[in-house]
């Protein structure tokens, strides 16, 4: 399936980069681009693309800005924030925002692509630096003397959530613990349901905490 992408950064050049590195494989192709926040909001609604690419700093409306608006008025669009900030805090305020993934410039050429396929798939992006970031919280939590929550999963559940948090698509999960991917879906939206979480970066979060998976 052929994954339909939306540019939209306000530097020509970046904007011509980054298509270079995403048509380069045949599964992505960019169908519309964007110099401003403002545009990328019409032109999401236009072109109905799969996946819109945001930079966060654009004129008119950021891309935070942009990605509430998509999120709003075309629901069916995936967003990724790109940026040069290798902040938690941008990241976390691009989820907030309604955006499903996070792309540093600086590794745009690395993590672009997987990005995109992620977000067509309804998956999230975690980039190295948060990943760290998650860690270090971890750690920080420990050494407070917090106490991790007791397990309120099944033994099922915390398999299913230990491979989405080591990055696996529900086809892969399902393949894995030989069940069906409707069987891996319910899983995934009970195990939200009783953590109170919203998405794969939360279940992440708890992973760690639970001892799921390594810090």
């Amino acid at each position: 399936m052929t994954v339909r992408i939306l540019l939209a950064d306000d530097h020509g050049l970046v904007r011509a980069g980054l298509r270079r590195i995403l048509e380069a494989e045949p599964d992505l192709v960019v169908v519309a681009e964007a110099a401003d926040g403002a545009e990328a909001v019409e032109l999401a609604r236009a072109d109905s693309p799969d996946v819109a690419v945001l930079d966060v700093s654009m004129p008119r409306m950021t891309g935070l800005q942009a990605a509430r608006e998509i999120a709003r008025r075309a629901p069916a669009v995936r967003t990724l924030m790109l940026s040069m900030h290798d902040n938690e805090q941008y990241f976390f305020s691009a989820l907030q925002a309604g955006a499903c993934g996070y792309v540093l410039k600086s590794a745009a050429d690395e993590d672009l692509v997987a990005a995109c396929r992620a977000a067509s798939r309804g998956d999230s992006f975690l980039y190295a630096g948060v990943e760290r970031a998650l860690v270090r919280d971890f750690l920080e939590r420990m050494r407070r003397g917090e106490r991790i929550p007791k397990a309120v999963l099944t033994a099922r559940e915390d398999e299913v959530v230990k491979l989405i948090a080591e990055g696996w698509s529900s086809k892969e999960i399902a393949a894995a613990l030989v069940i069906s991917v409707k069987t891996v879906e319910r899983h995934r939206a009970n195990v939200l349901t009783k953590l109170g979480m919203r998405d794969r970066t939360e279940l992440t979060r708890y992973a760690v905490r639970a001892g799921l998976i390594e810090p």
